[in-house]
């Protein structure tokens, strides 16, 4: 079936990490379903560009989120191109059809004061090592959750204050850690107690097990809720408000591109817009037209 051929095309030629290979299958498998219910057939190699724009109207009208609209397309038009390459169809159904147009919501970042909370009181206060350690690797790092799952004991530098990351597309890059994030990893290591199919994660459960990503979001939000009221309390938000952060303190843009894995500067140049204060704050400075208002 071609579905399959295309996920372990994927997989295995691509090398997309699992989660992203779960993405697609989910959304192909969608698709079939939909294909299934109005076609009358599971061959979605054969549907042409109107079966793909109902497919949109009905997940329109379920009020599934643009976002997730335009990530199933995104696959859509992936599986096809593959079909493409490897001669099964002429023409892609899906080439034409647009992404749906929608304004991204604005994330706003935890502030350094609540992530100093965090750190200085509320985490000591619990005494888990392992929370600790993801909330900070996390924060510290902007890594996302699943290379935190997926973070190899072998690629973990406690010497050299460094940590080799896996990121989408099977990229590699290497993150610079303080010393102090260094000890903390290192203290951990006094009680992980891996089993034996997961020594290779450097991160395990209490059950030796490798971190699933629920329990990285579940831990991350329990901690969050005791610091901030703002509504976003996930492992991404860490990320963001870690690059909002750097970006704040004057690290180069071009650096923080590297460090968070981004293929494009675009990616990173949104959290340039995420401070408003900053801007305000650098504009009083430094413009003439500011200065002769505060002389006034």
């Amino acid at each position: 079936m071609m579905l399959d051929k295309y996920i372990e095309y994927v997989q295995f030629e691509k090398r997309y990490s699992p989660h992203t290979v779960t993405s697609y299958k989910k959304d192909l498998e969608d698709f079939s379903h939909f294909y299934l219910k109005t076609e009358g057939s599971d061959d979605i190699s054969k549907a042409d560009k109107k079966v793909i724009r109902n497919f949109i109207v009905e997940l329109s009208e379920n009020n599934i989120s643009k976002r997730s609209i335009n990530r199933k397309l995104s696959t859509l038009r992936s599986f096809y191109l593959f079909l493409l390459k490897i001669g099964e169809i002429k023409v892609s159904p899906a080439e034409s059809i647009s992404s749906l147009k929608f304004y991204a919501e604005k994330q706003i970042p935890i502030s350094q004061e609540e992530m100093q909370t965090l750190s200085d009181r509320v985490l000591p206060e619990h005494h888990d090592l392992l929370d600790q350690c993801i909330i900070e690797v996390l924060y510290q790092t902007g890594m996302r959750k699943a290379e935190l799952c997926g973070l190899m004991f072998e690629y973990v530098n406690i010497g050299g204050n460094e940590l080799r990351v896996i990121g989408k597309g099977n990229k590699e890059r290497f993150i610079p850690i303080s010393e102090d994030l260094s000890h903390l990893l290192e203290s951990y290591l006094e009680i992980r107690k891996p089993e034996d199919p997961y020594k290779s994660y450097f991160f395990v459960n209490k059950k030796g097990k490798k971190l699933s990503e629920k329990f990285v979001y579940v831990v991350v939000n329990k901690y969050l809720s005791l610091v901030t009221t703002k509504e976003k309390r996930s492992p991404h938000i860490l990320r963001h408000s870690f690059a909002t952060h750097v970006l704040d303190n004057g690290a180069e843009i071009s650096k923080v591109k590297k460090i968070l894995g981004h293929s494009s500067l675009a990616s990173t140049q949104v959290y340039t817009n995420a401070n408003i204060e900053q801007l305000k704050k650098v504009f009083n400075q430094a413009h003439p037209r500011a200065s002769k208002k505060e002389e006034l």
